[in-house]
């Protein structure tokens, strides 16, 4: 057996043209874009494909409509013509690799990436191996929520506190202090109320702000407060987590709000998630503003680093508003794939209808 600390190398000596990084939709759907156009082409995820999905809540529906997720020209279906789910839509990423038989390195991550030679030297590392290959160019389709915005305070990683909504059930009947004032926490929060939790939600602002929050969820919420379902506390920070309760704290820059504490038998702290820079930084690649976005050019998405290109939400860094959805970037796959290829995307330029039916590209 091979210890980690001395982890067996293996080589690959295929040179591939092309490595995707990243299988959540968007670098799925340049892997079939790649595999019709017969680009030999490498595809790596550190977990599963379409992993950051996997970790929404259970039966969550997305905002967007099934088109406009659809991917690489497959229509995307649902029993009772509803939003998709979030089951719907991992069975649907996993349908789309079955149809088109996309080789996938999952549960690798790729641990290092450098220029060398005119193209990228990629370190792989799974199970207890690692794996080297080359590739002329590189697609970072990594995403951008790789990790939680920690809140750096006291009992922030105490068992009962959690940074991730995946299960209502487990509140059943129990005291729930959801953090945030965004989709994620505002659905959690009509869910688990409806369940049983007794509910109370700390957000730092002092209303909502409509345009992140599912336009059907908002009224309830507000209705839900006002009658006293779930107790809100506004312009509220917590600066503590005990076994027992939270400290609240002021958000306001006068902090004239005195410090409240809420009893708590859970905790769920959904206040964003942010990408993880690494690779990008390793690469070379110029991380700008506040959200470190990397730097590229928006014709076709290659950044600073010859290349080296980004497709995805993660063209946009680490998010504060959202601008880059699943929905609005399906156009990285046809500039990437123009740019690499000289040749339109097999299923660019969708024109999608009630009849499910696709217009290809001119070229």
């Amino acid at each position: 057996m091979v210890s980690s600390a001395r982890a067996l190398t293996m080589h690959d000596t295929t040179r591939y043209d092309l490595a995707i990084l990243g299988a959540g939709p968007i670098g799925l759907e340049l892997a079939v874009a790649l595999r019709l156009l017969g680009v030999n082409y490498v595809h790596f995820d550190a977990r599963q494909i379409g992993h950051t999905i996997s970790w929404y809540p259970r039966q969550v529906r997305f905002f967007s409509s099934n088109d406009r997720i659809a991917i690489a020209g497959v229509p995307l279906n649902t029993p009772d013509q509803s939003k998709a789910s979030r089951e719907d839509y991992l069975a649907y990423l996993r349908a789309v690799c079955t149809q088109f038989d996309l080789a996938i390195r999952t549960d690798e991550p790729v641990t290092t990436l450098r220029r060398e030679g005119g193209g990228f030297v990629l370190t792989t590392r799974r199970r207890e191996v690692e794996h080297t290959c080359r590739a002329h160019r590189v697609v970072l389709a990594v995403g951008d929520m790789h990790q939680p915005r920690m809140l750096s305070i006291d009992g922030e990683d105490l068992p009962h506190v959690s940074h991730y909504f995946v299960e209502a059930h487990d509140y059943f009947r129990q005291r729930l202090l959801i953090v945030g004032g965004r989709n994620s926490a505002v659905e959690a929060a009509i869910r688990c109320h409806h369940l049983g939790a007794q509910v109370a939600l700390s957000y730092r602002r002092a209303t909502f702000d409509d345009q992140s929050i599912k336009y059907w969820l908002l009224p309830e919420l507000e209705v839900l407060i006002k009658t006293g379902g779930i107790a809100f506390h506004p312009e509220t920070v917590p600066v503590a987590i005990t076994p027992s309760h939270v400290r609240l704290g002021s958000a306001t820059a006068n902090g004239e709000a005195a410090a409240v504490d809420v009893a708590a038998d859970f905790v769920l702290l959904l206040t964003g998630y942010g990408m993880n820079p690494d690779l990008f930084i390793q690469a070379g690649v110029s991380l700008d503003g506040e959200n470190r976005a990397p730097r590229h050019d928006p014709r076709t998405m290659e950044t600073n680093v010859p290349g080296l290109y980004v497709a995805g939400t993660a063209a946009a860094g680490t998010q504060q508003r959202f601008r880059l959805f699943i929905e609005n970037c399906h156009a990285h796959v046809d500039k990437i794939v123009r740019a690499v290829t000289g040749k339109p995307c097999p299923f660019a330029a969708r024109d999608v209808t009630h009849s499910g039916r696709y217009t290809l590209p001119e070229s």
